[in-house]
């Protein structure tokens, strides 16, 4: 295992993070299971872990919690707020009001006294970003938390929560989780090299985009149980119904990277996952095993690196700044609703 400093902290965390996403009812439902994964991750120097308080609804910082008994001064510990965690609509979101509230809620689900690094989830757009770097920084001065991130901001609201920590003397947003990998580099033209500019640290999510990259998806292959894409996976659990891969455009780039990955002599994986840890501005990429199979296929290939010429063709695919067709950020952005977009009539 690698390590790297993150962003300006001094801190050194292993080139992978341990999400916990899976950990739960969204996955793996056995606690004691999820336990063993998370111990044979740090056994195998994993030191950095990240989860959310929406994971499951509370239930994976609840294993997590369990996990680090007796552990948790070797782990930096990462999990997020933001999401909806009730019908209420002010349990959610950066308002001070729902920060203060859920950082013992998360404290308590994940036995311990300080959270590492902790996240707004997505970019509040009805919240001035001052109110919530104060709340943060307020946890910070309050020993809560040691650091403060974000996570999916687009590259103009990056800038913007540095100028205003600056301007009104906040602590600053020292981390930023992007979604990244071969499928989506539009994040290369502005928040990666925003992030490299304000010495910021860079966690991606879904590095593997969802195990297309895993090679769970391929061309007249049956979709395996328990994939995202099954019958009875996480999307269609999310959806209620079953999601048609049969004529997606992304299965061709498959073969088309696989074939890539075969001239290297790596396998499909550890292409996705040296792809990302190349860029400058990457420090830890965040893999989610479900099983310990998983973990142990996604840490055997940890260290591989990837040459000029493998960069050089997976360019030619994908190529940069762009995104592969159907790639789902998740980020709404209000700017592009029609009341926003369109002048009302006089």
């Amino acid at each position: 295992m690698q390590y790297r400093v993150l962003g300006s902290t001094g801190v050194e965390v292993s080139t992978q993070c341990l999400g916990t996403m899976m950990f739960g009812a969204m996955g793996n439902t056995d606690h004691d299971d999820c336990v063993r994964i998370i111990h044979k991750a740090i056994d195998e120097g994993i030191n950095f872990i990240d989860t959310a308080d929406v994971y499951s609804f509370g239930e994976s910082e609840t294993i997590v919690g369990k996990a680090l008994e007796g552990r948790r001064d070797n782990v930096v510990l990462a999990t997020k707020f933001f999401n909806p965690m009730d019908s209420d609509r002010n349990q959610r979101g950066g308002s001070r009001r729902w920060i203060m509230k859920e950082i013992d809620n998360s404290l308590r689900r994940l036995n311990t006294d300080y959270i590492d690094l902790y996240q707004i989830h997505r970019p509040d757009f009805t919240v001035d970003l001052d109110e919530t770097l104060g709340a943060l920084s307020d946890l910070v001065t309050a020993g809560k938390i040691r650091y403060l991130g974000s996570s999916t901001f687009p590259a103009d609201w990056m800038v913007e929560a540095q100028w205003a920590a600056e301007r009104r003397n906040r602590e600053r947003f020292i981390c930023e989780q992007p979604q990244y990998s071969i499928f989506a580099r539009s994040v290369e033209v502005a928040v990666l090299p925003t992030a490299l500019r304000y010495n910021m640290g860079v966690i991606p999510w879904s590095p593997l985009s969802g195990g297309w990259l895993a090679g769970k998806y391929r061309k007249n292959v049956e979709i395996a149980s328990g994939s995202r894409y099954s019958a009875d996976g996480m999307l269609a659990k999310w959806s209620g119904r079953t999601i048609d891969i049969s004529n997606d455009p992304r299965l061709d780039l498959v073969e088309e990277l696989a074939l890539v990955a075969e001239k290297a002599n790596i396998s499909l994986p550890a292409l996705g996952l040296a792809f990302v840890n190349a860029h400058p501005a990457v420090t830890s990429a965040i893999i989610g095993p479900r099983t310990m199979e998983q973990l142990e296929d996604l840490i055997s290939i940890s260290d591989v690196t990837l040459d000029t010429a493998t960069l050089d063709a997976i360019d030619k695919i994908v190529p940069p700044g762009t995104d592969a067709p159907r790639v789902e950020h998740y980020l709404p952005n209000p700017g592009l609703l029609p009341e926003n977009r369109r002048r009302s009539p006089q």
